[in-house]
């Protein structure tokens, strides 16, 4: 599973529980998407980031 290069964000894992409370396993995916990003020394790369991280502008788009 994909991970943010920024904040470090990944699935995360719990139980889904029912009426009767039965649990079964549940996992929850993080909105990751791979985009091209400037670097420092203005290449671009491409790296999986989250989108509250694109969203607050902690990375710059290619």
């Amino acid at each position: 599973m994909a991970k943010c290069a920024i904040c470090e964000k990944a699935a995360h894992f719990g139980n889904n529980v029912s009426h009767s409370h039965r649990r079964s396993n549940k996992m929850w995916k993080s909105n990751i998407k791979s985009v091209k990003v400037k670097t420092e020394n203005g290449a671009a790369k491409k790296m999986y980031v989250c989108t509250s991280c694109l969203r607050s502008n902690k990375v710059e788009r290619a």
